[in-house]
């Protein structure tokens, strides 16, 4: 097996990550004054929450209050913490959940690394909980009900990478139309045969050379504070 096959391979096993994701509705958004049956996903780390809000709604809507509330007034909190769209869902586990690193400090020690995981197995699934009203427009940005805030947030991080990346950010905007289409079918359906084509046009552009590596570091802080997001650096 090459390198390139290895590098492959271990891609595309980052690219299929995914977390156990519990869902409940919000007892104030709840008809019934009670708790709702949850929403059940196994749900990509690499995928966003915002485009999870359709099936949450057509799910929800049995159970609502105001039954003329559209998928654009959703949102996600964990332990009172609304959920930024923009965020992959593994980044936002990683920040609030509390669950411990996989990997301890010391790999010499084979027990704790096994306790470490089975504490971690036990916060599974991540609970959350939805809301239909009360949005927090200080704090997120809304949605629509054609996923196009979605596409314009995701499509601005992968400008802001690429001109970090090569200095200009002309490969993502000379796109071809077709190729931009894929890429954002790509995540929506989170499909890695329509991804990595895409991502290795970008990753090695014509004419370009690569000049830095984006890296965008996130502090983290128990759920009730507010995480610190450090801007792209090379």
């Amino acid at each position: 097996m090459t390198s390139r096959d290895v590098t492959s391979r271990l891609r595309e096993s980052v690219w299929n990550g995914s977390i156990p994701l519990e869902v409940r509705l919000h007892n104030g958004d709840c008809r019934t004054y009670d708790d709702s049956d949850p929403y059940m996903i196994q749900f990509p780390r690499l995928s966003y929450l915002g485009l999870l809000t359709h099936r949450l709604h057509n799910f929800f809507s049995p159970n609502l209050i105001y039954p003329d509330v559209s998928s654009a007034d959703l949102w996600l909190s964990y332990e009172g913490v609304p959920l930024k769209w923009h965020y992959p869902l593994g980044l936002l586990y990683d920040l609030y959940s509390g669950a411990e690193p996989a990997y301890p400090s010391d790999p010499s020690s084979p027990a704790h690394k096994i306790e470490t995981i089975q504490e971690e197995h036990r916060r599974l699934p991540w609970r959350l909980t939805v809301h239909f009203s009360g949005y927090p427009s200080e704090q997120l940005v809304r949605l629509d009900t054609e996923d196009k805030v979605m596409h314009d947030l995701f499509r601005n991080s992968v400008k802001e990478a690429d001109y970090l990346r090569t200095g200009t950010g002309k490969t993502v905007m000379f796109l071809s139309e077709k190729d931009s289409t894929q890429l954002w079918d790509a995540v929506k359906q989170h499909d890695f045969s329509l991804y990595n084509p895409i991502n290795q046009k970008l990753l090695n552009p014509q004419g370009a050379a690569l000049r830095h590596l984006p890296v965008r570091i996130y502090l983290p802080h128990a759920a009730n504070g507010s995480e610190q997001k450090q801007p792209l650096v090379s």
